[in-house]
């Protein structure tokens, strides 16, 4: 579902303040930088496409997640169904960039919108919304209705309390027969999000909500309200997909539906919250082998040791997300062409400025195995929450394991 993507060139890499590919990470390249490594990316979309075939179910990768095209690219080639989006631009920037199936999570709404997502249906998008109102489904009825096109929209079942959303069956039925009565609108399936689900037990709320979902779901297709001739049933982040993943495989909705799945976050994975969400899905599913790996780290320098026992990197909220402050992993000597790691043992960010972080370090600055810390060493550091670091690049940094960069990605931020 997608066509080839623009290489660019590497005289615009160069332009922009990126290096060549081929270039040493530690030495060639403007810091502070986004890096992907490649070994644990092309892990991460093995894995977690092996899991979706293992259970029965469609991999959509939720493409806000990155906005990165080269990465789209990956996905599909390793076998994604489709790309979930969050917005129509979005949406759009996606099938720019070759994505032909295109699953917005998402109400369109305001005319500017529809008319992107018009035009990327009259341009030859296999393109999927959501609705969860009946003001929302009689105003793209009458968009797409002048415009002789028709929609495919999967209504949103939510919760109490939650985000958007239908809050009960009665509501989803009624929406449902709303849509059939609209020649411009083909119902296509159902759709939820479990990551607003809380409580003392969210293990038990999350599965419950599936199955409601999966209950539903078959309510529509008993009443025959699904005009799509391959309903999708879909939901999952990136931290319940597995509850998720099961209680599709146990109701065998294969026979009646396409389940999907929508986890974005894995593809690079994290050192933060998505690290303590994999702990407890390794944990419900001890079958699963070895997980995913944190493959998107932030490279600084040291710019200035002013006192002992502190460290001001070059590096700050601009770069790097901070729903949790991140995290030093490992340190290097600038040029070092043999990237020998260095312990950062000890160091412990306490701050974070627009482009300054505030690091910690051990009694006396020393750190084992490397030495006094120098100004100009390089310090890798992970993060929580990978969607918050990619939208503040423009361009990553694809690095081999000798850190050696293999290729500029780029955002569509």
């Amino acid at each position: 579902m997608y066509e080839r993507f623009p290489e660019p060139s590497d005289h615009e890499a160069l332009h922009k303040g990126m290096p060549q590919t081929g270039r040493q990470l530690l030495a060639d390249v403007s810091l502070p930088a986004a890096v992907i490594h490649e070994p644990a990316l092309a892990h991460n979309l093995a894995w977690m496409q092996a899991f979706c075939e293992a259970q029965g179910a469609r991999l959509a990768p939720h493409g806000k997640t990155t906005l990165c095209p080269e990465l789209f690219r990956r996905q599909l080639d390793a076998g994604a169904w489709g790309i979930t989006l969050a917005t129509a631009p979005q949406c759009r920037a996606a099938f720019q960039h070759g994505v032909r199936r295109l699953l917005m999570a998402n109400q369109l709404v305001g005319q500017a919108n529809m008319a992107i997502a018009a035009e990327l249906i009259e341009a030859g998008a296999d393109f999927y919304c959501v609705v969860d109102s009946v003001e929302n489904v009689d105003q793209l009825a009458r968009y797409f209705s002048a415009r002789g096109l028709r929609l495919q929209v999967l209504i949103e079942l939510g919760m109490p309390g939650g985000r958007c959303g239908c809050r009960d069956t009665d509501e989803v039925m009624a929406l449902a027969e709303r849509i059939d009565s609209e020649q411009a609108l083909v119902l296509a399936g159902l759709e939820g999000y479990e990551g607003v689900v809380h409580g003392d037990d969210p293990e038990r709320s999350v599965r419950a909500y599936a199955w409601q979902l999966v209950e539903v779901a078959q309510g529509l297709e008993r009443d025959a309200l699904f005009e799509h001739p391959a309903p999708l049933l879909t939901a999952s982040g990136s931290a319940w997909y597995d509850l998720i993943a099961g209680v599709f495989r146990e109701a065998r909705l294969g026979q009646q539906f396409v389940p999907v799945l929508r986890p974005g976050c894995y593809v690079v994975h994290d050192h933060g919250i998505y690290r303590q969400a994999q702990r407890e899905v390794l944990a419900r599913q001890p079958a699963l082998q070895r997980g995913l790996k944190p493959a998107l780290e932030v490279f600084a320098q040291v710019l200035s040791l002013p006192e002992p026992g502190l460290a001001i990197v070059g590096m700050g909220k601009r770069d790097i997300a901070h729903d949790q402050l991140p995290e030093p992993l490992r340190r290097y000597r600038e040029g070092d062409e043999r990237a020998r790691p260095l312990s950062v043992e000890g160091w412990r960010v306490t701050k974070l400025m627009d482009q300054h972080a505030f690091v910690r370090l051990p009694a006396g600055d020393e750190a084992m195995g490397g030495g006094r810390v120098r100004v100009g060493d390089i310090v890798a550091f992970g993060a929580s929450h990978p969607c918050l670091t990619f939208d503040k690049w423009r361009r990553l940094c694809l690095v081999d394991a000798r850190l050696e960069v293999m290729e500029v990605m780029h955002t569509c931020f």
